[in-house]
């Protein structure tokens, strides 16, 4: 469905100064590389997470994937089309979902704007009668279909926005922060209703968001950019396996020494009774006799390590 080859993306911009003139006729400008050497496969049916600090180069390439922006060197290749060429016959099985932007008409119901997207991608009338009535029940939003745009809540407006993206049934979906500024219900709400629209659509879906909860919950394949380079592209079990933390939650039964619970490993809590150790995964059965000797305790739970943490690990590199 995707696939990315040596993808390359620079930015040139240019240096201004206090001269006026000088600036006019001697510019200096300057590259920022966005992309450098990304290569990747996407297959048909695939929901893949896209995450990474501020500047990685997620929303470029992106927009690289949708035909928005034109790739410095590189091949890319959707659905067996060019992107940037955007042919009518590619642009009919895209869908590009951005939860800043917006596409609908401030002053008019979102039914007028459907009416004008269904004209624009030839969708047949019945058929999207039918994709409306079925996405909007998905959504539980019938009662919102009539009323103007601005008279909508933020997460009423992206269940609109949500429906006006998927109205000729893409085969492809990019998602760009789509949970973007929606309290938790109106998150859950969308998750729910984009996991259930890609099982009954087989579709393939790109998301990328700074609510990592999304991509837990959503994303079945995981790729990390950092500085415009993939330093990570893999599942979510990938991702287990590189966890190398353990953490001990202990309930002492009465005050122990700072110093003994150092001798266990980082200290994340500590306030009587609660302690939070932190250990690396391979001292665990070693931390455990340790504490069955040296500290009397009521109770012992061990976790895992958070996801966040690994990926952060993955990024510093530590």
């Amino acid at each position: 469905m995707i696939e990315v080859k040596n993808l390359t993306k620079i930015y040139r911009s240019y240096q201004k100064t206090k001269n006026f003139l000088r600036d006019l006729f001697f510019r200096q400008s300057q590259e920022t590389v966005a992309l450098k050497n990304v290569s990747f496969k996407i297959k048909k049916n695939q929901f893949v997470g896209l995450v990474g600090p501020n500047g990685a180069g997620k929303t470029t390439l992106m927009k690289i994937l949708s035909g928005i922006l034109y790739p410095t060197a590189g091949e890319v290749r959707v659905l067996g089309y060019v992107p940037f060429e955007k042919k009518k016959t590619f642009l009919k099985q895209i869908t590009f979902i951005m939860g800043q932007k917006t596409q609908l008409y401030w002053d008019l119901p979102s039914f007028e704007t459907f009416n004008l997207l269904k004209t624009i991608y030839e969708v047949d009338q019945k058929v999207f009668e039918k994709t409306i009535s079925h996405l909007s029940k998905i959504l539980n939003c019938q009662d919102l279909l009539l009323k103007p745009v601005k008279h909508l809540s933020l997460g009423q407006r992206m269940k609109m926005e949500l429906i006006a993206a998927l109205i000729h049934q893409p085969k492809i979906i990019f998602l760009d922060e789509p949970t973007i500024g929606l309290d938790l219900f109106s998150q859950e709400a969308i998750r729910t209703f984009l996991k259930n629209y890609q099982k009954d659509f087989e579709a393939t879906v790109v998301l990328t968001s700074h609510y990592l909860e999304d991509v837990k919950k959503l994303a079945d394949r995981l790729i990390i950019l950092n500085q415009g380079e993939i330093i990570f592209d893999d599942d979510w079990s990938a991702i287990r396996k590189r966890s190398s933390k353990k953490y001990l939650t202990i309930y002492l039964e009465k005050p122990v020494t700072k110093k003994i619970l150092n001798e266990l490993g980082e200290i994340v809590f500590f306030q009587f009774p609660k302690v939070v150790i932190k250990i690396k995964k391979i001292d665990l059965l070693e931390k455990i006799a340790l504490i069955n000797k040296k500290i009397p305790y009521l109770d012992l739970t061990i976790e895992e390590e958070k996801i966040e943490e690994v990926i952060k690990e993955i990024l510093t590199g530590k």
